[in-house]
């Protein structure tokens, strides 16, 4: 054979190609394989930090269980609308850009502290007495739930007063998407346009989930 298909052949392939899709990505539960939505729960492994997608049936074996592996990743996001930090103490905890995030680490039995790079997530050795003076004078940080929640800042703007500083407990999955987003869309020095609309909307969706309504501000502490 020449390896030629006849015209009768290749109609009949072009009409086959119409019925073949590419299977759509999907993402899985990964304690038991069932298909998820986009939205779905998700649970962290305290030691690694890593983050497992999973369904709420699975999720729910793992709600408020101390001792095991995984912990649930609450939904709640709660907005700190009257939250109380100076510029100096801000500062005084040496985080090198206006956004992070901080949460109770149960394996490290301290408050660990990362803020978002192109390059990822990347922790600041936290001074603790700065997290324990803040914590006093904003009683919300102490009922955080450890590893699974945290309290998320931006202030990017903030200290020129062209923004209004955001401060919220949200769930750990949240800060890593936002780590994601600005690793995915970081252009050249200054990171790009398209970066900071999509941080801009990330903060959006995040108080909208909070149930804020967009022409609330935040205090200027």
């Amino acid at each position: 054979m020449n390896g030629l298909r006849s015209p009768e052949q290749d109609g009949a392939f072009a009409t086959l190609r119409q019925f073949v899709r590419k299977r759509p990505n999907v993402e899985r539960c990964e304690l038991c394989a069932i298909a998820l939505p986009h939205e779905h729960q998700h649970l962290i492994e305290p030691i690694q930090r890593k983050l497992v997608c999973a369904c709420e049936a699975c999720s729910i074996l793992f709600s408020h269980q101390a001792g095991l592996k995984y912990k649930r990743v609450p939904r709640r996001v709660r907005w700190l609308s009257n939250f109380k930090m100076s510029d100096a103490q801000w500062e005084a905890m040496r985080i090198p850009i206006d956004m992070a995030f901080f949460f109770h680490s149960t394996p490290e039995t301290r408050v660990a502290a990362f803020y978002p790079s192109p390059a990822g997530a990347t922790e600041s050795l936290l001074p603790l007495e700065s997290w324990n003076e803040i914590a006093r004078e904003n009683p919300a940080l102490n009922e955080m739930e450890a590893d699974v929640e945290a309290l998320l800042v931006n202030r990017v703007g903030h200290p020129r007063r062209s923004g209004a500083a955001v401060y919220a407990v949200a769930p750990i999955d949240e800060c890593y998407k936002l780590v994601g987003l600005i690793r995915t869309h970081w252009k050249g020095f200054g990171g790009g346009t398209e970066v900071w609309q999509e941080i801009e909307k990330f903060f959006g969706e995040l108080r909208a989930k909070a149930g804020v309504p967009k022409e609330t501000e935040q205090s200027h502490a």
